[in-house]
């Protein structure tokens, strides 16, 4: 099997160098002729580049080439900058800023060729999902060249590409207001809804998803809906709506009981969205409803919660679907891109569409009929007994390709670099339920368990970066985090919800801050609690977090990178991904241990191209020398071996993309954090 992949890979290249490149673009899917014309390199979220400059011989030779800060572009810096940016004709087009400012770049130097800036006021102050956004999309019809992109207040606004000024003829003097024409009433101002993730353009049709609170506190059972709608790019017309919780009559409405679609909500498309314009398909990631891990007040399966959805680009009616996880109390939402692949499956040509996902499972079906590409099974799961809760006999369970991160929790998974600190970790472990995958959540107890111990966590698995797909050798790539987190729902304080029960834990509380997905930037679920009586455990004092002696109560690898023959649903390869972080690596505990690069949790996006694989470190390590930095890693496709690196100032939050201008590859990504403000780094050979 590694003999023929290599072969395959070399027989790519070889292809390329041979001066086939035009034919071999005609061929395949990724970003084409060198630029990077959406967010995914194309619209299927190949992520992929057929440029070849860079390559394991040269990587680590890059240098800057240039860098972009964007403080000045908002009231304040940004630390989490998490766009990917798009190149076309030389220009590069990115937003950025804590007000999610546009600009327009000459790639090959970096310099501000014009900006757009909005303030929304306190609408943008109240949106849930603030901060630059991953990004806008592109349009072009003969010299009409045009950038889309949504504010955190929900307006669509589209700008001519030459200068930056709002295009006059679409929708109001260039904005469509989202939170009008949506089939609901919602607040002009605090509506809680908004989008982190980029618009789609196919053909002449924008497509819209959404986004809202972080679900693990909400203050009600009732919010917005998440429909999703397609506009007219040219004048910003409504061209259709799906409502992703059916009206009476509409298909699905029957999976909603006691008339819970009427008042639910949530169940909006945040992740990025797919589309084969052959086919003119839509792909909806679509994810969980009201209430993340508290489902009492939404009983039934909730189509279309956690779905994946197609439709019609023209009209946006339903042509397929199929329910990743039944009622889910879990926070699995879709949270990726679908990959949109041509395989070979046992001699049979299929359109396939791919799905990375938190639980670290690749759902795959034949993109035009939605039928499995291998087998799925529902089998049956726990009931759990938190009150009032309805739970689903059944979830599905892929036959192939097997889980490609940790799954559910087991004592052989707790740490054990020495026997004191395993003992140490079951005694932690002791306080909480472990099981496997798709355990359900208790209600919790101060004398235990105070919650199930869940892995991937919330936030994954794979997160919003998804995975890229190389359709010269049909190897799917995909990063997630090897998490685990404490999962229970406890009462709220008196005015937090009106749910019964919400995220929390019997020695904290109830959860009173943002919970999974407000890290996007918004969001923030704060709550002001009067002062409580802390309960007593009968056990003595019970763990707050999931360390031993300040190590992660679980083994390494803490994130992974895996590799996915798409032909033959077989993991190929897994590698740690990221250096071992310092306080793993300098514990006083492990100094006398040799333990193996541990990879690092995060959420990081990945670039292939016909030479490498490419991801950066979600974490700041500390080298040698005592510089604090993160890597650029490169790897060899086809044994997942290091290849390459390039030293970072700041920790990868935007996924990696690369072009070609004047006979220069460049490679460009977004960093942040750990107090470095966002910046775009390109990158390339000297």
């Amino acid at each position: 099997m590694r003999t023929s992949l290599v072969n395959r890979l070399l027989l790519a290249a070889l292809v390329y160098n041979l001066g086939f490149a035009d034919q071999l673009l005609v061929a395949q899917q990724g970003a084409p002729n060198g630029e990077w014309p959406s967010y995914g390199g194309d619209l299927g979220h190949t992520r992929y580049s057929a440029l070849s400059q860079i390559n394991a011989q040269n990587f680590s030779e890059l240098e800057l080439a240039w860098s972009f800060k964007t403080d000045n572009l908002g009231p304040r810096p940004e630390y989490r900058y998490q766009a990917t940016p798009l190149v076309i004709d030389g220009v590069m087009y990115t937003t950025g800023g804590s007000r999610r400012a546009v600009v327009a770049l000459d790639a090959r130097t970096g310099e501000m060729l014009w900006m757009y800036s909005l303030d929304e006021g306190e609408r943008g102050g109240a949106a849930p999902r603030q901060l630059s956004g991953r990004g806008l999309a592109f349009w072009q019809e003969g010299e009409d060249k045009r950038v889309l992109f949504v504010t955190p207040g929900y307006r669509l606004i589209a700008l001519d590409a030459g200068n930056g000024r709002p295009v006059p003829e679409f929708g109001d003097n260039g904005i469509v207001d989202l939170k009008q024409n949506a089939d609901q009433q919602i607040d002009l101002v605090t509506g809680e809804i908004g989008l982190h993730a980029t618009p789609i353009v196919a053909k002449d049709v924008v497509i819209v998803g959404a986004a809202h609170r972080t679900g693990g506190n909400p203050r009600s059972r009732e919010n917005v809906k998440g429909f999703v709608r397609g506009f007219d790019v040219l004048s910003g017309e409504r061209l259709w709506i799906f409502h992703t919780i059916p009206l009476p009559g509409e298909y699905g409405y029957e999976s909603w009981l006691d008339g819970s679609a009427e008042y639910t909500g949530n169940t909006g498309v945040w992740a990025q969205i797919s589309v084969d314009e052959e086919l003119e398909t839509v792909y909806l990631p679509v994810e969980e409803s009201t209430g993340d891990y508290y489902g009492a007040y939404r009983p039934g399966d909730n189509l279309f919660g956690e779905t994946l959805l197609a439709v019609d680009l023209r009209s946006g009616e339903r042509k397929w679907h199929y329910q990743l996880v039944h009622h889910g109390i879990w926070d699995h939402d879709i949270p990726a891109a679908p990959i949109l692949l041509d395989i070979n499956v046992d001699g049979r040509q299929i359109k396939a569409v791919a799905q990375p996902t938190k639980q670290a499972f690749l759902y795959v079906f034949d993109r035009i009929t939605g039928e499995p590409v291998w087998p799925i099974e529902e089998r049956a799961v726990e009931a759990g007994n938190v009150p009032g809760e309805w739970y689903s006999p059944t979830q599905p369970f892929p036959t192939k390709p097997p889980a490609y991160d940790r799954q559910g929790v087991t004592e052989d998974d707790l740490i054990d670099f020495s026997p004191e600190l395993r003992q140490q970790a079951l005694e932690v472990a002791s306080w909480y339920k472990l099981g496997p995958i798709f355990t359900p959540p208790v209600v919790s107890n101060i004398d235990g368990p105070l919650g199930i111990l869940m892995a991937p966590a919330t936030g994954g698995g794979t997160n919003w970066p998804g995975g890229s797909f190389d359709p010269e050798t049909n190897i799917l790539y995909v990063s997630s985090s090897s998490s685990v987190v404490g999962l229970a729902v406890v009462p709220p304080y008196p005015g937090q919800s009106d749910m019964a029960y919400i995220q929390g834990n019997a020695a904290t509380g109830p959860r009173t801050s943002g919970g999974a997905g407000s890290s996007a930037g918004g969001g923030r679920t704060e709550f002001q609690a009067a002062a409580r009586e802390r309960q007593v455990s009968s056990r003595g004092r019970p763990p707050i977090s999931l360390l031993v002696q300040r190590l992660p109560l679980l083994k390494p690898p803490y994130g992974v990178i895996a590799a996915i023959d798409m032909n033959k649903g077989e993991l190929l390869w897994k590698i740690p991904h990221g250096e071992t972080p310092d306080n793993v690596r300098n514990h006083p505990l492990l100094q006398n241990l040799d333990i193996p690069r541990t990879g690092q949790s995060g959420s990081v996006g990945t670039l292939v191209t016909s030479t490498l694989l490419i991801a950066g470190e979600p974490q700041l390590t500390t080298d040698s020398s005592g510089v604090r930095g993160a890597w650029l890693r490169a790897y060899d496709k086809a044994t997942g071996a290091e290849v390459g690196t390039v030293h970072l100032p700041a920790p990868q939050t935007g996924s990696p993309m690369t072009y070609m201008l004047d006979d220069e590859q460049y490679l460009v990504l977004a960093v942040s954090g750990g107090g470095y403000s966002g910046e775009l780094r390109a990158y390339k050979l000297p």
